[in-house]
């Protein structure tokens, strides 16, 4: 959610490399930004509320410079966006200190530090951790023992970087329930809450774990775990180019996501698929023998990745036979689920360090499951750690905060997982050969999707002064649907509902006039007759229609009131996962037709690392 970076170098200013790697880490969402740097006269600070470039220009007035310093992007939790509550916090100009994450016991600190005779300038959770290693190093005899002391105090999850002018070359860093990486160079020793943040100054990384505290300095790294042993961790080389989070020819990083997506699945899929069949060690040494024990599934994840989940849910009954339930991770964790015996867990997420779904993860890890499964994208992540099986989903950085690729590819993950589940289940061998050949041919697919760009365009012109939106979609689209309006919704701030298309007269109908668009997802497979009747009743009540149908059927879809797009005609295994396509880009139309921000859309962030 929030953006950590930290430098302890030997020589040079670096101020430039701190706003540098804030900037790398704006697609994460934030409303504020700051640094903290140790000058030759102490501690100096630099805070704006807006965007780094405010941050910038402040530093161009200033022309600050330093070899140590923080810096930080704000997502407010608590205290408006502002500048006073912009991070570094500090305490008594001895300590600065940045924070992602939530303190959840930060009012009983707060009364606690006040009674002692701290001052506190913010309305911020944050400001507690900064006094409270203020007064911890009164006794300590260094930086890393005070902030060792003060995060004992701590409840709740959070990633700090600290610096004091008890160490004017230190950087000490901790984690707890948030990411974060220390990154390895020569003359200067780097810690951010993600990679993409350092990769024009390193490629190796060491990924903290859970618990870890981390001490740089110019010359060296020290890791610490949470009995405060030191510790090795091991440095890994990260392959992402630094150009895979740019734009290139594309307005917004949306559009070049949503354009990436042939080459994402075919990624997806490389080296999964071989003579007609899914290699089920993709998931893991132990996948073929657990699968063959598997009896039922239960799916937690949050936002577009709980949408993966319900797709995957049908997939999996649906061929399998077996139960399955797709969960939203924020209402799982808190209640007793019950658990048959021999049943997958399956957690998704983009990160991997989606805080509800690895609470999630955590409160499952009791309740006997017989393994658990991540599907991720981030192959140092919480989540993959944490879990016996993988698949990773290849979708590469995403920096738009609408979720695009990275979805699509969830889909083809668990799409795979869903056939091997079924394969291993006695699933009738020509329809699973059938399945595998239409994931084979689904990159060709989407490219052929794309092509209509200028006809999605236009439809969306019908939507720039829109306020509500109606989407619908039947059996697997249901899910399909519930997506589009969330893209619609996130970057165009139109209201949107998604509603199974057969619930129409049971409420939502009364909502359709000729005020209200009603896009639809349309198929051809078994309940298309079924859907082109409750098109019916929209036009009846003077709706107007948006329609994605079947380049085979869609002359039979359209009639007043209605525009229909004809989408390439695929099997109906993979067409939940074609059809999300047009949506985005309907969504994405829309948004830029209306002047939004595309790629920060307001009060959204990408990673969400709090409760």
């Amino acid at each position: 959610m929030c953006g950590i970076v930290g430098i302890a170098a030997h020589q040079g200013n670096i101020v430039p490399k701190l706003i540098a790697g804030l900037k790398a880490l704006e697609y994460r969402g934030y409303d504020s930004a700051g640094l903290a740097l140790q000058t030759h006269s102490g501690l100096a600070r630099l805070r704006a509320q807006g965007k780094v470039r405010d941050l910038e220009a402040l530093q161009a007035e200033a022309a600050l410079s330093a070899t140590t310093g923080i810096a930080h992007t704000r997502w407010a939790t608590h205290g408006v966006p502002s500048e006073r509550n912009a991070h570094p916090h500090s305490s008594r100009g001895r300590i600065s200190v940045v924070h992602n994450g939530i303190i959840e016991n930060h009012e009983s600190l707060r009364a606690e530090l006040l009674a002692a005779g701290y001052a506190f300038e913010s309305d911020t959770d944050t400001e507690v951790i900064a006094h409270l290693i203020e007064h911890q190093l009164r006794q300590a005899h260094t930086l890393l023992a005070a902030v060792q002391s003060a995060i004992a105090r701590l409840d709740g999850a959070y990633a700090i970087a600290v610096i004091s002018t008890d160490a004017p070359s230190e950087v000490v860093g901790a984690r707890r329930g948030s990411p974060l990486v220390v990154g390895i160079g020569e003359d200067a020793q780097y810690l951010a809450s993600d990679i993409y943040a350092l990769l024009s100054e390193t490629r190796h990384f060491i990924y903290l774990e859970d618990g870890d505290l981390v001490r740089l300095t110019p010359d060296a790294v020290a890791v610490f775990d949470a009995t405060g042993a030191q510790v090795t961790r091991p440095v890994r080389e990260a392959h992402v180019r630094a150009d895979a989070v740019e734009r290139g020819q594309y307005r917004h990083y949306m559009a070049k996501e949503i354009h990436e997506q042939p080459q994402a699945v075919a990624d997806t899929l490389e080296g999964r698929l071989s003579k007609g069949r899914i290699l089920t060690e993709i998931f893991g040494p132990s996948a073929r023998e657990l699968l063959g024990k598997l009896e039922a599934v239960h799916l937690i994840a949050c936002g577009s990745s709980h949408h993966a989940g319900m797709v995957a849910r049908y997939w999996i009954e649906g061929l399998a036979g077996i139960p399955c339930t797709a969960e939203i991770a924020s209402e799982y964790r808190y209640r007793q689920p019950a658990v048959p015996a021999n049943t997958l867990l399956v957690t998704v997420s983009q990160s991997g360090e989606t805080t509800d779904t690895l609470a999630a993860l955590q409160h499952a890890s009791s309740r006997g499951y017989l393994a658990r499964l991540a599907v991720c994208n981030v192959p140092e992540s919480s989540l993959v750690r944490a879990s016996e099986l993988v698949l990773m989903t290849r979708a590469g950085p995403e920096i738009g905060v609408a979720s695009t690729k990275a979805f699509l590819t969830q889909l083809v993950a668990l799409a795979m997982l869903a056939l091997e589940i079924a394969r291993a289940r006695g699933m009738d061998a020509e329809r699973y050969r059938s399945a595998v050949h239409e994931l084979e041919r689904l990159p060709q697919a989407i490219g052929r999707v794309l092509e209509l760009d200028e006809p999605i365009r236009a439809m969306a012109e019908h939507f720039a002064n829109k306020e509500h939106a109606l989407f619908l979609g039947r059996g697997v689209h249901f899910p399909i649907a519930l997506e589009g309006a969330l893209k619609l919704k996130e970057i165009s701030y139109i209201h949107a509902e998604a509603y199974p298309a057969g619930e129409l007269k049971h409420g939502p109908l009364a909502l359709v006039d000729e005020a209200m668009p009603v896009i639809a997802v349309a198929p051809n497979d078994e309940l298309l007759e079924k859907l082109k009747s409750n098109l019916q009743e929209v036009r009846a009540r003077g709706g107007e229609m948006f329609v994605f149908a079947d380049e085979a059927v869609a002359s039979h879809v359209g009639g007043d009131r209605a525009h229909v797009i004809a989408v390439p005609s695929v099997g109906s295994f993979v067409a939940p996962i074609l059809y999300t396509v047009p949506m985005q880009m309907l969504a994405y139309h829309v948004a830029v037709l209306r002047g939004t921000d595309v790629d920060q859309p307001r009060n959204l962030a990408k990673s969400v690392t709090v409760e």
